[in-house]
C-alpha cells in the first residue's frame, strides 16, 4: 500500500480485502496508516529500512497487489530482483506510474478506493471469498519470519537508545499525529510507530530536512484538539528551528522531540558502512546549540532527558504541558538503523539481521558460496548475497 491509498482514503476497503482473502499487507513509507499495523495480517513497512519479514514476504510472494504505490528504488531495492516470482496487479490513478518501474500483469488505472469498492462489490455479487486454508501455510511462514527477525528496542543501563525514545512516545501517545524530519530518526519512527490513517506525516522521497516542525504547525492549526508531535534529529531541527518563535507567538501546542545523537545520523551510518568509516562533515557536536536554552530563549518550554530512568516521566510531563515543548533526548551516539538494504542489492539481502545460529539444524541449510548457515526458505544468503 502506497501514498495513493492514503490520499484516496482507501483504508477501510484495504482492510476488507485483506481480511476477505487472508492476505498479508505491507506499506511504503508514504502508505503508513493505510492498514492497521497492529493487525495480525500486517507486516509493516517494506524497503530499504523496512522489516525483514516484509522484505522476505515480498521477495517470496507469487502475487503482489500494489495499491497506490509507485515502486520507487527505496521500496524495490535491486529492481530486477524485486518480487521476481510474483505476478503484479498495479492499481494507481496516474497512468504514468503503472508499468514505469515494474511491469504489471494486470494494470488498473483509477482512483484506488473506487477500484477496490468495485472489486469488493463484484466479489460479493459472484460469491467469491477467501479460503483460510489457502494462505495458512504462507501466513505461518511469515509468522516465523516475524519471530526470527523482530524489530528490537535496545535498552542500555546508562544511556537512552533512539528506538527506546520513539517506542515510549508511541506507548504514551498512540493516537497522536506524528511528523518527522529526515534521517535515522525518521526510519526508526516508521519502524516503531503504529500510525492510523493520515496520522503519519513525513516528506518521504522528497528527503526534506527541517520538514517536521512546519508540518507539525500546519497539522496542529488544522486539528487544534489533536495531539501533534514532531520527531526531529539534532541536525534536521536546525534547518527551521526559528519556527519555535512561531509556536511561542501563536501559542501552537506542538511537542517536538529531538533524537539527539550528535551526528547527521544517516550520513554517519552510510560513511561507516560504505565508506570505510571516513567521517566527513557529519559530526554535529561542535557548534550544536543548547536546545533547552534555545527553546527557552524563544519562549518555549525546554526539557532535557538523557537517562533511561527519566524517559517515561519526561514524556508524560511534555505531553501534559499546556503549550509548546521541545524535549532534547540525548541518545547513544553509534546506533545504526537496521535492517538496511544496501544500494543495488535485493530486498532479501539485508544488513543488520540477528544471528540465527540458535535455530535447530533441521531448519538450516548452508550457502554453497560462503558456507554460512541460512534458513532454507531464504532466497539469498544474507552474508554474501548469493542465491540459495
Amino acid at each position: 500500500m502506497g501514498g495513493g491509498a492514503i490520499a484516496s482514503a482507501a483504508h477501510e476497503e484495504i482492510k476488507e480485502l485483506a481480511e476477505l482473502f487472508h492476505l498479508p499487507v505491507t506499506t511504503t513509507l508514504m502508505g503508513k496508516g493505510a492498514f492497521d499495523e497492529n493487525h495480525p495480517l500486517s507486516v509493516k513497512m517494506l524497503g530499504m529500512h523496512g522489516t525483514a519479514y516484509a522484505n522476505f514476504a515480498v521477495s517470496e510472494c507469487d502475487l503482489l497487489i500494489a495499491v497506490g504505490a509507485r515502486f520507487d528504488d527505496r521500496v524495490t531495492g535491486k529492481l530486477d530482483e524485486f518480487a521476481a516470482r510474483a505476478k503484479v496487479i498495479h492499481i494507481d490513478i496516474d497512468p504514468a506510474e503503472v508499468g514505469k518501474n515494474r511491469g504489471p500483469e494486470v494494470p488498473i488505472v483509477g482512483d484506488v478506493r473506487q477500484v477496490l469498492i468495485d472489486l469488493l462489490r463484484r466479489c460479493r455479487e459472484i460469491g467469491v471469498s477467501g479460503n483460510p486454508e489457502q494462505t495458512a501455510e504462507w501466513l505461518h511462514r511469515i509468522d516465523r519470519w516475524k519471530s526470527d527477525y523482530p524489530l528490537v528496542v535496545p535498552h542500555y543501563p546508562e544511556i537512552l537508545s533512539p528506538q527506546e525514545v520513539i517506542s515510549e512516545l508511541g506507548i504514551q501517545a498512540p493516537d497522536a499525529y506524528y511528523t518527522t524530519d529526515v534521517g535515522q530518526h525518521q526510519m526508526w519512527s516508521a519502524q516503531f510507530l503504529n500510525n492510523g490513517p493520515r496520522r503519519w506525516i513525513s516528506s518521504a522521497g522528497l528527503g526534506t530536512m527541517g520538514y517536521g516542525l512546519p508540518a507539525a504547525m500546519g497539522a496542529k492549526m488544522a486539528l487544534p484538539h489533536e495531539q501533534v508531535i514532531c520527531i526531529a534529529g539534532d541536525a534536521s531541527i536546525q534547518m527551521n528551528i526559528q519556527e519555535l518563535g512561531t509556536l511561542a507567538q501563536y501559542g501552537i501546542n506542538v511537542k517536538t522531540v529531538i533524537v539527539n545523537n550528535g551526528w547527521q545520523g544517516m550520513v554517519r551510518q552510510w560513511q561507516q558502512t560504505f565508506y570505510g568509516e571516513r567521517y566527513s562533515s557529519s559530526n554535529m557536536e561542535v557548534g550544536m546549540p543548547d536546545f533547552v536554552m534555545l527553546a527557552q530563549a524563544y519562549g518555549v518550554k525546554g526539557m532535557l532527558v538523557s537517562h533511561p530512568d527519566q524517559l517515561k516521566d519526561a514524556i508524560a510531563e511534555m505531553l501534559a504541558h499546556d503549550g509548546p515543548v521541545l524535549l532534547d533526548a540525548k541518545v547513544t551516539r553509534d546506533e545504526n538503523c537496521y535492517p538496511m538494504v544496501a544500494p543495488g542489492k535485493s530486498n532479501a539481502q539485508m544488513l543488520g539481521l540477528p544471528d540465527r545460529s540458535h535455530l535447530e539444524s533441521a531448519e538450516l541449510v548452508y550457502c554453497a558460496s560462503c558456507g554460512a548457515k541460512n534458513v532454507s526458505s531464504n532466497k539469498f544468503c544474507p552474508e554474501c548475497g548469493a542465491k540459495l
